[in-house]
């Protein structure tokens, strides 16, 4: 994504349209918080089984 005021304007749609893609992802999950990114990824990564690369790349996608 272009830059962090972009990721954050569009992220509400972005975790609807993950949540369609993936029906295990739960609003806890997607919780986004300024600062834990990381965290962000991992628990999405706990919960689909992709690696930090591909969550970004999906969520770029999503966010298209």
């Amino acid at each position: 994504m272009a830059n962090e005021t972009q990721f954050k304007g569009k992220w509400n749609e972005i975790k609807g349209k993950m949540k369609q893609a993936y029906g295990d992802l739960t609003d806890d999950d997607l919780a986004y918080e300024e600062g834990k990114e990381d965290e962000l990824y991992g628990r999405i990564q706990g919960r689909i089984g992709k690696g930090k690369e591909d969550i970004k790349r999906m969520i770029d996608d999503f966010a298209r």
